[in-house]
């Protein structure tokens, strides 16, 4: 699966996602993009977007995306606090579809 880390999470991530094709949007040339901006152009070049925005949701239309979202809940977005969501961000990557947004907490 082709998966986008935003640039608002530790670039360390990319390896607890092993079996993926993981990039960060600061490897896509796309840092400091608006977040409408950069779900068009994930759309289409990768499948699930990871982030920690839980306002996403309320800011953009998903559904209209080819594109899922993934939405880190935790006090903090350091590597060693969102390192324990990993494997359940595993699990939601066997199911997840286009135009899904799914949360995943301690």
């Amino acid at each position: 699966m082709q998966v986008l880390i935003d640039e608002c999470l530790p670039k360390r991530l990319k390896r607890d996602l092993p079996g993926h094709q993981v990039f960060t949007v600061q490897e896509q040339g796309w840092s400091s993009r608006e977040n409408g901006e950069l779900l068009q152009l994930a759309s289409g070049e990768f499948e699930v977007l990871i982030t920690v925005d839980q306002s996403l949701k309320y800011q953009q239309n998903l559904i209209q995306l080819n594109l899922a979202v993934v939405v880190l809940i935790a006090p903090n977005n350091r590597y060693e606090t969102l390192k324990p969501l990993m494997p359940k961000v595993q699990l939601v990557l066997q199911t997840i579809q286009h135009g899904d947004l799914v949360h995943v907490s301690a």
